[in-house]
């Protein structure tokens, strides 16, 4: 597709400059100089590209070349060239100032935009009216995944770059937003491509040094990428908390959780009865929870319960058993075990017993 052709008007009084050079010997103006980076700026701002524009100044000197240029020599010659090189220097000038502030208002508004779109400050509609701009059309479900890593990142950090490369390498065709927010990688993508949001995962634990992502659940409308971002924040903190090492976590494999807290009071109260007894034991609470803990987490088998906590197994035995006295609970008891688990997960939950219920 050929190249919109570029108004004569940025050249200017660009011939009649060049001729007086000719003539004369003399060198651009000040006034000359501004008008070119004038000309520059207004050029940038139509759009046109600053290639293009520079063959359209070549053109017009080699059409206007002032044939007294030749007649006169080498001193004539020299000065013509020196004030093309000046004209297209001052126009370029300004051409790349306005393309630079163009860039700074484009990152402002797209900061803007990124601030607003994972905790829905902004009136929703117009949130969805800016989207497009930024390729996403909020109408849709879309679902976002978070990236937490060893230190605080920034757009401009290297480890963000090159998470975004291999992105726009394998889907450069995809409706995709990657961004920074409050340190972490986020990457909002629509619903119906989970493999853009698993890609994401794999190249951001790998960029941040085994650092941990989350994966909210596909929502629908700007109100639904917001709620996503708040799944895959929380899943995030649910894992510091109950001691997830899974590099990748789908918040939708954790919704037990938040039911096991949503009525709080509830769930500190099985805390104290069914685990408070625990505090009575040489060395506290916390052994024994960690017993517990780690023998859910092997199916309750007890060979491979003892070898994760580096025990014997008749050490093992015997912590389960004084849970047992303790608490009257029997671990290995299925009809006690349900209730047994549910209390450990809800101290994890909780932070009992470094926090007092």
């Amino acid at each position: 597709m050929a190249e919109p052709e570029i108004p004569q008007e940025f050249l200017g009084d660009h011939a009649r400059v060049l001729a007086e050079v000719a003539e004369t010997g003399r060198r651009l103006t000040r006034d000359e100089l501004e008008t070119r980076r004038t000309l520059g700026r207004e050029a940038a701002e139509a759009g046109h590209q600053l290639r293009a524009l520079v063959n359209l100044h070549l053109s017009a000197t080699r059409s206007a070349w002032p044939r007294g240029a030749i007649g006169a020599g080498a001193t004539a010659t020299d000065a013509v060239l020196a004030a093309v090189e000046q004209a297209v220097d001052a126009f370029a000038e300004g051409f790349e100032r306005a393309q630079r502030l163009t860039v700074r208002r484009e990152e402002a508004a797209r900061r803007e935009f990124i601030d607003d779109l994972p905790y829905g400050r902004s009136d929703l509609g117009r949130l969805a009216e800016r989207a497009t701009r930024f390729g996403l059309r909020l109408s849709r479900a879309h679902a976002v995944a978070v990236a937490s890593g060893p230190e605080a990142y920034t757009e401009t950090d290297t480890v963000p770059r090159s998470v975004e490369a291999a992105l726009l390498a394998r889907f450069s065709g995809r409706k995709i937003l990657l961004t920074t927010k409050d340190g972490r990688l986020v990457c909002i993508a629509p619903g119906s491509q989970p493999d853009v949001l698993r890609y994401f995962a794999k190249q951001a634990h790998a960029a941040t040094d085994g650092g941990q992502v989350a994966v909210g659940r596909p929502h629908r409308g700007p109100g639904g990428v917001v709620h996503s971002y708040d799944e895959a924040l929380d899943a995030l903190d649910l894992a510091q908390r109950m001691g997830l090492d899974e590099p990748v976590l789908y918040a939708a494999d954790l919704l037990v959780y938040p039911v096991l807290t949503r009525d709080r009071q509830a769930m500190a109260d099985l805390v104290r009865s069914e685990l408070g007894p625990l505090k009575e034991a040489r060395g506290g609470a916390e052994p024994l929870l960690q017993t517990l803990s780690v023998y859910f987490d092997a199916g309750c088998v007890a060979a491979e319960t003892a070898r994760r906590l580096s025990l014997s197994v008749r050490a093992l035995t015997y912590r389960l058993e004084r849970i047992h006295q303790l608490t009257g609970s029997d671990p290995s008891d299925p009809m006690h075990r349900y209730t047994l688990q549910t209390a450990v997960i809800g101290a994890q939950l909780l932070d009992w017993p470094a926090k007092e219920l």
